[in-house]
Parts: structure tokens; sequence; C-alpha cells
């Protein structure tokens, strides 16, 4: 028993250390005039604290499941946040009525798919199911 132990928790590490190690990028649609964003820009995006693109155009944000190991390395890195933490920004901003919360898909591909067919759409998805669908305005590594 302790060795199947032992494998499900190599198994399940493994895959949590892919995906926090994974490149992550942040996409805005194709149409969209930003070329790109700091990482400064982009927190105070995804933290509500801007609620606009350096564009001066609205935003429309688009995040992972706060369950995912992507949601978490993304706060993690970008931020210096950790999901609690993210959660509660939110959460005084939408009981103060200052922000709507991010809209959350399913994963990079829901996610990729919403940027696409939004032209004032921002996300983050994993580097891997990039395509010439959305635009790269910052890479995390």
């Amino acid at each position: 028993m302790n060795t199947l132990r032992f494998w499900i928790f190599s198994a399940a590490l493994a895959s949590f250390m892919s995906t926090a190690h994974a490149d992550v990028v942040v996409v805005v649609n194709p149409q969209s005039p930003l070329v790109s964003m700091s990482p400064e820009q982009v927190s105070a995006v995804f933290l509500g604290k801007s609620m606009t693109l350096p564009t001066g155009s609205g935003v429309l944000l688009v995040d992972q499941p706060e369950s995912s190991t992507l949601y978490e390395a993304f706060y993690a890195n970008i931020a210096g946040k950790s999901p609690s933490q993210v959660k509660a920004i939110w959460a005084r901003l939408i009981f103060s009525g200052r922000a709507l919360p991010p809209k959350a898909l399913a994963n990079s591909a829901e996610v990729k798919k919403f940027v696409a067919s939004h032209p004032q759409a921002i996300g983050y998805i994993e580097k891997s199911v990039l395509d010439p669908s959305v635009k790269v305005v910052l890479k995390i590594d």
C-alpha cells in the first residue's frame, strides 16, 4: 500500500511541477492594438487595480479555474499573491461595487477560444496551446 501511495503522490507532484513551471503567456485578441504589456500592467489588470488596458480601452478579464495550478503559478509569478489573497482582493472589489471579477473558464483552450472571439478580452494560457488565434503581450517563464 505504501508503494501505491508513493506512486500516486509522485504522479500528482510531477503533474503539478510541469504545470507550475510551464511557460505561461498573457494573450489578447489579434485585433487589439496592444503589442506588449509589462508584468506590472498585467498585475494591475488582473488584480482589479486598472479597469482598462494600456490602450485606454475597456477590458474583459478571463481567468483559469481557481483550483488549477496554472492559476496559482500565474498569480504567484505576476503579483506575488496566493489564491486566497487574490480571492480576498476580488471579494473586496466586488463588495464595494468597484469591479466585476474575471470570467473563469475551464482550461487554457477555453480561455484562448474566448479571447480569440472577444476584442477586449485578455487572459493567460499555457504556451503549449498558443496559436495565431490570439496575440501574446507578455511571456512569463
